[in-house]
């Protein structure tokens, strides 16, 4: 008895000594999904929410991106994660770009888009062929690109950021809402931008009304527009409410129908998310979109007004890495020349 009570303990002490060791390992050990990531696991911004930031590197506009993410980590202490989307392509060009450039400090994630995904979702008989590119609907696939976070932003890469990001990042999404848009009418400062340029900021500019499909919907024509090129959104509603599905519905639609076309004030992006989302979005504060800077190279804002604004969008043609465009300096101090040297500004002197 002595001895089966000697070797009891000695089995038990063994079994302690093993818990303790495996206990040890999963506290210290580097999760095997992470070794590669640049990110050490124990510094105190990890203890920090990650903010989510998504934007898309085009060919021929990639600089867009690099002035974007350029603007948003020069003006905040926030713990910011960029997803940089991109094609198979184009995503060699980007990733060097920030490796060998000051945006080498960034956390960043490259992720390919497959276009296969849009094939027969979108008309081919756009007047405006660049609202038709695949990365333009990389909104639509947000939960799909971007897995482990709860809430995250979307931007269009014809925008700088003045203001700290963390401040678009804490707006308050209403119960039911999958996202928060800034809403067409929302700004009086910028109602005589819209008239002056002809644009459209309602439903009638978007959607084609003699369509029986769109009446159908019992939206009025005069209801005011939002611009998806800024939102803020929350991953488990987009989900719960299968948005995505939603959109790929309307855009399928579309095509079998013809119920809107880049034609008219938006294009094919726009629309879709203006049914899906009607009445069912909650607002962003409208210093943190103000847009369309890039609809006339004639329209000016006050520089009073710019310099109040968070973000700045160049939605339009006239973008202000090209010529002619408005209001290029304040784009151009956060864009960070490619150290390639394949994508150049085009100044009226160059």
């Amino acid at each position: 008895m002595a001895l089966l009570k000697k070797i009891n303990q000695i089995l038990l002490l063994l079994l302690v000594l093993t818990v303790c060791a495996i206990l040890y390992n999963k506290v210290h050990q580097v999760p095997s999904a992470l070794k590669n990531e640049t990110v050490d696991l124990e510094s105190p911004e990890q203890m920090e929410e990650e903010i989510p930031v998504v934007i898309c590197a085009a060919a021929g506009r990639m600089g867009a991106a690099v002035a974007a993410i350029s603007s948003i980590y020069s003006n905040t202490e926030a713990n910011v994660l960029f997803y940089i989307v991109g094609l198979k392509t184009t995503i060699p060009h980007i990733r060097r770009w920030i490796e060998n450039s000051k945006l080498k400090e960034i956390k960043f994630k490259v992720v390919e888009f497959n276009p296969m995904v849009l094939k027969g979702k979108i008309r081919q008989d756009a007047s405006r062929p660049e609202l038709l590119q695949p990365l333009n609907f990389v909104r639509f696939y947000l939960p799909l690109l971007i897995q482990k976070h709860e809430k995250v932003i979307y931007l269009d890469d014809d925008i700088i950021v003045q203001g700290d990001i963390q401040e678009l990042y804490d707006t308050k999404l209403a119960p039911g809402h999958a996202a928060a848009f800034s809403d067409d009418c929302d700004l009086p400062s910028t109602h005589e931008m819209v008239r002056s340029v002809g644009m459209q900021n309602t439903y009638m500019g978007f959607l084609d009304y003699r369509k029986q499909a769109i009446r159908d919907l019992g939206i009025s024509p005069s209801t005011c527009s939002f611009n998806p090129g800024v939102i803020v959104a929350n991953m488990t509603e987009w989900k719960h409410q299968r948005i995505t599905k939603q959109l790929e519905k309307w855009m399928q639609r579309n095509v079998e129908e013809n119920l809107y076309s880049s034609t008219l004030g938006g294009g094919v992006a726009t629309s879709p998310m203006l049914i899906v989302f009607h009445g069912k979005y909650s607002a962003i504060n409208p210093m943190w979109h103000i847009r369309h800077l890039g609809w006339s190279p004639d329209a000016h804002y006050s520089e009073h007004f710019l310099q109040e604004a968070k973000l700045l969008h160049w939605n339009g043609r006239y973008k202000p890495w090209d010529y002619p465009s408005v209001h290029t300096d304040l784009w151009e101090n956060w864009f960070i020349p490619d150290p390639s040297g394949k994508f150049k500004l085009i100044r009226p002197d160059s």
